[in-house]
């Protein structure tokens, strides 16, 4: 069998339930299992942070990975670095939320952990994705690096934000928006760079707005059947959903086990 390179998302891709009951299904394991033994090289490819990917990493026996969007860059086991954002631009953003009583937060560290002026972006989101630690008088200018920026708005606010227009970003949730590099495909090849590998032997999995870029024409896509329509329409091959052994169908319809 032809050795692939295949990278998978983890939010609906790997992990099915949700935050609220968060679960790897059991034939997930096992297809994985499977893809090792049969000689593949796998890695994961997600827009967490390293740190609150590395979990993952480490549970399900992964030792490459693409995180932070696609620019971290985890080699066999090792952090080898994260691009941040480019700091003038979070420093206008950041203003003109300020204008527009829009709370915010930053992360400028690869933790699990982000930091906010005040309360107001948890009251506002009331979201449980990651803790907030209040940092009286926050200012981006402070730091040399900043690896993401959290918006706390409806949909019809993001227009007050034009700042926006200038970096990547995506609403995770209807309360708020996180801006950070998105390019899943730039940190695929990277790691296929260091593997020496074809890009035509990668297979890439995944579900959710922030795959689309990495479902590009240079290698085989497989969608989950949770994935958002956008996805699918880019996609090779769409499998079942992620709680109904979705990794598993694909990896024996496709042959890879």
């Amino acid at each position: 069998m032809r050795q692939h390179y295949i990278f998978f998302d983890i939010d609906g891709t790997l992990k099915a339930g949700g935050y609220g009951g968060a679960y790897i299904p059991d034939s997930t394991k096992e297809a994985l299992a499977k893809l090792r033994a049969a000689g593949h090289k796998l890695a994961i490819a997600t827009g967490r942070s390293e740190a609150m990917a590395r979990g993952y990493l480490e549970e399900l026996g992964f030792e490459n990975m693409v995180s932070d969007g696609g620019y971290g860059i985890t080699i066999d086991g090792e952090l080898i670095g994260i691009e941040s954002l480019p700091k003038e631009l979070v420093v206008r953003l950041v203003e003109e939320c300020k204008e527009h009583n829009i709370p915010w937060a930053l992360q400028v560290k690869n933790s699990v952990v982000r930091q906010a002026p005040d309360e107001r972006f948890e009251e506002f989101t009331h979201d449980i994705y990651m803790a907030t630690e209040i940092v009286e008088g926050l200012d981006p200018r402070d730091y040399d690096k900043i690896y993401k920026v959290y918006v706390a708005c409806y949909e019809e606010d993001e227009k007050k934000l034009t700042t926006l227009n200038d970096l990547a970003w995506c609403r995770w949730m209807d309360e708020y928006i996180f801006v950070e590099p998105a390019d899943k495909a730039y940190g695929v090849r990277k790691i296929l760079e260091h593997w020496g590998a074809d890009a035509k032997d990668a297979i890439v999995f995944g579900d959710g707005i922030n795959d689309l870029s990495m479902f590009v024409d240079d290698w085989y896509k497989v969608a989950m059947g949770n994935a958002c329509d956008e996805l699918k329409a880019r996609a090779d091959y769409i499998t079942t959903d992620v709680d109904k052994d979705g990794i598993w169908n694909a990896c024996i319809e496709l042959g890879l086990i």
